[in-house]
């Protein structure tokens, strides 16, 4: 079996990126491949907003990343550099800052480019989405 790391580039909603790279996920994980870590790159970094408040009749692909990770115990990592930029903040970096709002859920986490290429280095595969 295999071990990815999954990167998603393309935000929850207006590509198929993040769809995308859930489906796989999900197959990937459901035939017993293991997935180090889903790192959340460039637009990738809005699939983490809280403040996110699809149509009731929308698939809520925030939700489902977050059901994943917890069901798996899979990391969810957003690039902190590409988030800081998009307005995108976690409770910590809020904090940090003297913000008084974050909209980072608590199922994702902030990392830098560093832990995507240590996870490279333990993967087999890296695709990107």
């Amino acid at each position: 079996m295999s071990k990815f790391i999954i990167q998603v580039n393309g935000p929850a909603y207006g590509t198929s990126a993040s769809v995308n790279a859930l489906r796989f996920s999900q197959a990937a994980l459901l035939a017993g491949h293991q997935i180090i870590c889903v790192f959340f790159y460039q637009d990738g970094v809005y699939n983490s907003t809280d403040l996110s408040l699809p149509a009731s009749d929308e698939n809520d692909v925030i939700s489902d990343w977050k059901q994943l990770a917890q069901s798996h115990q899979l990391p969810l990592v957003n690039c902190v550099s590409a988030a800081l930029r998009r307005g995108i903040v976690s409770k910590q970096d809020a904090s940090e800052n003297g913000l008084s709002h974050w909209n980072v859920g608590e199922s994702f986490i902030m990392g830098g480019l560093g832990e995507l290429v240590t996870g490279i280095e333990s993967a087999d595969r890296l695709i990107s989405f």
